[in-house]
């Protein structure tokens, strides 16, 4: 046994261990503050897999998972966001193509997550790969899931229903129709970021489409969070980036990283999120200290009041 090392917390696995029992004694049972009005968030990055869907959906039931009530827009036609919260998402399902193209209303799509309490989720289905297509041709193209969105939040409080505290748009990796919709509906953009150097290149094109659509569709569009993902704090090279983009946006960046997790990448083939697949591993625990990160952010600043 002499070959074995000791462990203390200068080892990176007793240094994980520990941050990890730290944030399960904190976050057990904790309850996040409700924003003062519905938080509608988009979840763009132009590049693809930089865990768009995943940080959609965890964050998502991450904050249902502290008492809020949560809905996900599933607005890629990929429909990965509808697979990992096990909504029903067949072809001739409910969709949010209805919504975008037949304009059926929002609330006839919506279904609740059986997994997660106060976690909604509107399903993309194969129907939705033809939608840019249509939508190209029809009256208020940009706008049609802003107007479908903001009259099933009336259609609620009309009805004496609890506020949806936060509403995520999960967008396809380019820059079509559906995305402009889910930057139009939305107030706030969440930007993922890899922590490699690809990474970096698109953020300055991402950027410079935001401001477009504030120009012309929605000036009230606002880069409020970054999350900087698939985090390997033994290399350089993350560090390099993750210090590159505080220092650019010291106010958006969240402190919270989410490392790269085996525990993750499984949840969605087992139809859910990391919250329910291991909700005491690494990467479960990360993402609901950043959902908590998230909620404080919206007492905290000025702008998202």
């Amino acid at each position: 046994m002499d070959s074995v090392p000791e462990v203390d917390d200068s080892t990176p696995l007793a240094a994980q261990l520990a941050l990890d029992a730290r944030r399960r004694i904190e976050l057990d049972g904790r309850r996040f503050p409700r924003p003062a009005h519905t938080r509608i968030l988009t979840v763009a990055n132009q590049k693809g897999g930089v865990g768009k869907t995943t940080t959609t959906v965890n964050l998502a039931a991450g904050l249902a998972r502290a008492g809020l009530k949560v809905l996900v827009i599933d607005n890629d036609p990929q429909g990965n966001a509808s697979t990992a919260l096990g909504l029903e998402h067949r072809a001739g399902t409910p969709s949010i193509y209805e919504v975008l193209v037949d304009e059926a209303p929002l609330s006839s799509t919506v279904q609740e997550c059986a997994e997660v309490p106060g976690l909604w989720g509107v399903p993309a289905t194969i129907d939705l790969s033809g939608a840019e297509i249509e939508l190209v041709s029809l009256v208020s193209r940009e706008t049609r899931l802003r107007k479908a969105l903001d009259t099933y939040l009336d259609e609620r409080e009309a009805r004496g229903e609890e506020p949806i505290d936060y509403v995520f748009v999960d967008c396809p990796p380019s820059l079509g129709l559906l995305t402009v919709n889910a930057f139009v509906t939305a107030r706030e953009v969440l930007i993922p970021i890899q922590c490699e150097y690809y990474a970096l290149e698109g953020l300055s094109q991402l950027l410079k489409t935001i401001e477009l659509i504030k120009s012309h569709l929605n000036r009230d569009l606002i880069v409020s969070t970054i999350l900087l993902t698939m985090y390997d704090g033994r290399t350089n090279l993350a560090q390099q980036v993750a210090a590159e983009v505080r220092t650019h946006f010291p106010d958006q960046t969240l402190r919270t990283t989410v490392p790269r997790s085996v525990r993750i990448s499984e949840a969605p083939s087992h139809g859910q999120t990391v919250m329910t697949y291991d909700p005491g591993s690494t990467g479960a625990l990360a993402y609901l200290e950043a959902a908590r990160e998230m909620a404080e952010h919206a007492v905290q600043r000025a702008d998202l009041r």
